[in-house]
């Protein structure tokens, strides 16, 4: 696990936070979402999710205030995942989205036993991007005017991971 974050459970009792982080206008940006989630249909998600067969993280800073989520969409019949993460605004800024996400990649290469794990991220991102880059993630391809950034088209860049060469 990286210094500065650790990765918990999904928790009923923080709805109110998993809410507020999904209509946060900078993550609803980044998902590609313009309309923004209610609590009552959050909850359903949240309930769904912890019944599910990925793996849902909350991720929480060195002071155990929780940050953001993680979500590793598990294909099991070929040991992949598609991995997403929301920071909250109590999360950004303060360099723990790289820490977080290798935290997310030991898991599912060690625990999990994941041979490739792939994001796609909005090309104009260039936080999230240098974030991935620096915690193992490759650029793998462009999907080309597949997103919207600031209200202008904008390309995608699909980015993967492996588990690390045995040395």
């Amino acid at each position: 696990m990286s210094a500065g974050v650790r990765l918990g459970a999904l928790e009923v009792g923080l709805i109110d936070a998993y809410v507020r982080w999904d209509n946060d206008p900078r993550i609803m940006e980044g998902h590609g979402r313009a309309e923004p989630v209610s609590r009552a249909e959050r909850l359903a998600g949240l309930h769904a999710q912890m019944s599910g067969d990925n793996a849902h993280f909350t991720v929480y800073d060195g002071e155990d205030l929780p940050i953001g989520t993680i979500t590793l969409a598990i294909d099991h019949a070929v040991r992949t995942a598609e991995f997403f993460i929301a920071l909250g605004p109590e999360g950004r800024g303060r360099g723990l989205a790289a820490p977080a996400t290798r935290a997310a990649l030991d898991h599912a290469f060690n625990i999990l036993r994941l041979h490739n794990v792939m994001l796609t991220v909005l090309a104009p991102n260039t936080p999230a991007v240098r974030a991935y880059r620096r915690a193992g993630f490759s650029v793998v391809g462009t999907r080309r005017n597949s997103g919207i950034w600031n209200g202008e088209r904008c390309n995608e860049l699909l980015m993967d991971a492996i588990p690390p060469t045995p040395n």
